[in-house]
Parts: structure tokens; sequence; C-alpha cells
């Protein structure tokens, strides 16, 4: 629901073109339909929350009344609480609850899940913080933990909670990689993880030609390739922008599991 997202921002910026997107998603196969009014790209400037709950407040309220699930993508707490109130049954937060002190405890007392993402600063000057270690997927570990641990202090129970690695965000291209190829320390914490690598930077560099970054509408068949790789490393769930790639390549996926699994057993 903004001008401004890096991919799609602006195609279905009004309510009905939203609703309508959302509902074409659904018969693409999308489980789920996240909702967003503030941009996340890097770069991108805050918008005020009543200017985010003008635009998410109608899309969520339709489109959860018409039985699909939904899920708010928002760091503000009032804005996570109104659109569970519209019907949203998840929180998707980017910051963690690190931007806004009031999150987690606003989302305790609801019964909406909640996604935690691994965040360090706006997106306005989050690239400054791309720094890490030589082993940045145990610095993702250990920050995700800190905040899984301070929403159960808050009093949201484990089994609301799902983990985002946050690719793309104050990471460069080898962190995002790193936390790929080493998932398995994301799922042996046993909260489920959602990966949201979808047309972004990293793919374009890792696809550039003759030094040009991969075109964002070009970027679809290695998103759905994550998506797969995803699903068979054990990710909860994938956030894409073009869903029937990505919902044949989690089928591919589940179809391969059984043998994987028989065969590390045996």
């Amino acid at each position: 629901m903004t001008p401004d997202s890096f991919s799609d921002g602006g195609n279905w910026e009004t309510p009905e073109a939203a609703v309508a997107r959302g509902r074409e998603l659904v018969e693409a196969g999308a489980d789920l339909i996240d909702v967003g009014g503030e941009s996340t790209r890097p770069g991108a400037q805050r918008v005020t929350e009543q200017v985010e709950l003008d635009r998410v407040l109608p899309v969520v309220r339709e489109l959860a009344a018409s039985g699909i699930a939904v899920s708010i993508d928002t760091m503000r707490a009032r804005t996570a609480i109104a659109s569970v109130a519209a019907g949203a049954c998840l929180v998707n937060d980017v910051s963690g609850g690190l931007a806004d002190p009031e999150m987690l405890s606003a989302v305790a007392p609801t019964s909406a899940a909640y996604i935690a993402m691994h965040w360090r600063a706006h997106s306005g000057e989050m690239d400054r913080w791309a720094h890490y270690s030589d082993d940045p997927a145990a610095d993702v570990v250990r920050a995700l933990t800190q905040r899984v641990e301070a929403a159960e202090a808050s009093g949201i129970a484990l089994e609301r909670m799902v983990i985002d690695p946050g690719l793309g965000f104050a990471k460069e291209a080898s962190h995002n990689w790193a936390l790929l190829s080493q998932m398995s320390r994301l799922t042996a914490l046993d909260v489920p993880v959602l990966i949201g690598a979808s047309r972004k930077r990293f793919l374009g560099s890792l696809l550039a030609r003759e030094g040009e970054p991969r075109p964002l509408a070009e970027r679809d068949a290695a998103t759905d390739a994550i998506s797969a790789l995803a699903a068979a490393f054990g990710a909860w769930a994938v956030r894409v922008h073009n869903v029937s790639g990505s919902a044949d390549a989690v089928r591919v996926a589940a179809a391969m599991a059984p043998p994987r699994i028989l065969e590390e057993e045996s």
C-alpha cells in the first residue's frame, strides 16, 4: 500500500486495487497476504502513523472479512493492534519490537501470531549498520534469540512466534548468502522461520551482466530457487511478490522431502 516500495510500489496503491491483488495472490496459491503501509526499502523515509493506518486498515478489513488470512507488516504498536481488530491474524514486525517499545506488550494480549525480524536500524540508515563478525549467522541467531526472549517476557507465547533473519536489512550480499547457507542454525531455535528474499538486491547482484544488476522483474526465477531450497531446509514460509512460481517450487521441495528424511534416518 505504498508508492515507494522497491519492487511494486504504487502498483496497488488504492484499497480497491490492493484488495483485488490480494485475492489474485490467494488464487495463485498464497496462504497469507501481507499488507504494509510503510516501505522498508533501503533509504526509504518513514511515514506518519496516521498515513500508515489510513493505507492499511481498509485493505486488512476487507480481505479478512472475505476469509483471507492477513498479516500486517508494521513496526508500530497502534497499527498492529488496529489491524488485528480489523481481522489480521499475524503481526509482521521487521524491527522485532525494537522500533516501538510498546509493540510486544501490545501484541501479547491478542491472539495474533508475531514475526520478529533481525533489525538494526530504520531504512534510511540501515546500510551503515551492515557490519558483522566473521560469523554473521551467529550474530543474527544471537540477536533473534534475544528478541524471542523479550517477546516471551512480554507475554507472547513461544508457539505464537516466528523469526526472520532479515535478508537485505543492514546486510551485504555475503551476509545474506551466509544466512541462507546456514539456515539449520535458525531452524535449530525451534521457532518457525520466515525467509524474505524475493527480488532483493543480492539476487540482482548475483545475476548481474557486465556489472549491471539484473532488473527487478527478472529476479523471480532466482527467488523461486530460494523458495524451494528454503522449504527443503525447513522454512515455515517464504514472503514473495510472484506467488505461482514459488508455490510450485515449494510443492516440489515437499514432494522430495520424504525420501530425504528416510535416507537421513536410515
